[in-house]
C-alpha cells in the first residue's frame, strides 16, 4: 500500500532548490513539501508586487511596466493556486462521501 501520510518537518527548507533534496522514501518529492514550496512562492510573487507598486508611487526606480507585470504574475498564480485549492477540496468531499 502506498504511503498517504503528510509529515510536517519544521526542518524542511521553504525554497524551491531545497525541494529537490526533499524526496520521499520512494524517490518521489511529498506532496506537502510541493505545496508548502508553492505556496511561499506565490507569497513572494505578492510582496515583489506590492513592493513594485511601492517602487512606482514613491518614485524609486521603479516603472509602471514592471509593476503591471509584477501584478500580473502575482494574479495569476494567486488565481491558480486557488483553482487548485478548489480541486483538492473537491476530492477531499468526494473522498468523504464514498461508502465503505
Amino acid at each position: 500500500m502506498s504511503d498517504l501520510s503528510i509529515r510536517n518537518n519544521p526542518l524542511q527548507s521553504s525554497t524551491t532548490a531545497g525541494k529537490l533534496q526533499e524526496v520521499g522514501q520512494e524517490g518521489r518529492a511529498e506532496f506537502s513539501t510541493i505545496l508548502k514550496n508553492k505556496l511561499n512562492e506565490i507569497n513572494q510573487l505578492q510582496l515583489d508586487a506590492d513592493q513594485a507598486i511601492t517602487n512606482v508611487e514613491l518614485g524609486n526606480s521603479g516603472s509602471i511596466h514592471e509593476a503591471v507585470v509584477a501584478l500580473e504574475k502575482a494574479d495569476l498564480s494567486f488565481r491558480t493556486m486557488m483553482q487548485v485549492r478548489n480541486k483538492i477540496i473537491e476530492a477531499y468531499q468526494e473522498i468523504m462521501r464514498m461508502q465503505v
